[in-house]
């Protein structure tokens, strides 16, 4: 009996380190293609569909108004009276942002930033609103 098991797994191993020999796979020069192709097909994708033009000019609106459309080529600090009390937009290095508001909770300040064309900041209980004008605008899943 126990010759007999000891020869079943002489034998299982034997099946097994010829499947492992089997299942090793060099690569051949169609894998090479295919890997190169399908590299470059993801670099080119990359940069054509998530590359972005910056911003020429920031539109500044209050309410359903347009308070008015400045260059970002300036360093600059608008002051607009809100609703509820004075905001100051920053226009800076071709970039935008609330730097203050009079709101409660500043999700607008704390937004930051604005660079790319189709980018929005909004304050609504000062009912102003900051949106970014390019050329074309940056799609994104919303806006799609």
């Amino acid at each position: 009996m126990q010759t007999l098991r000891s020869t079943y797994m002489l034998k299982l191993l034997r099946g097994i380190k010829t499947t492992i020999k089997t299942r090793t796979h060099v690569m051949r020069i169609g894998d090479w293609c295919v890997l190169t192709i399908s590299i470059v097909l993801v670099a080119a994708l990359f940069q054509q569909l998530w590359s972005y033009e910056g911003a020429a000019r920031v539109q500044i609106r209050l309410g359903d108004t347009i308070y008015g459309t400045y260059s970002l080529n300036q360093q600059r600090d608008i002051h607009v009276e809100g609703a509820i009390g004075n905001a100051t937009v920053s226009i800076m290095n071709g970039k935008a942002r609330f730097s203050q508001s009079p709101c409660h909770n500043q999700y607008c300040v704390h937004q930051g930033w604005l660079s790319r064309s189709g980018q929005a900041s909004v304050c609504l209980p000062n009912q102003l609103s900051l949106e970014l004008i390019g050329e074309t605008k940056h799609y994104d899943s919303l806006s799609y």
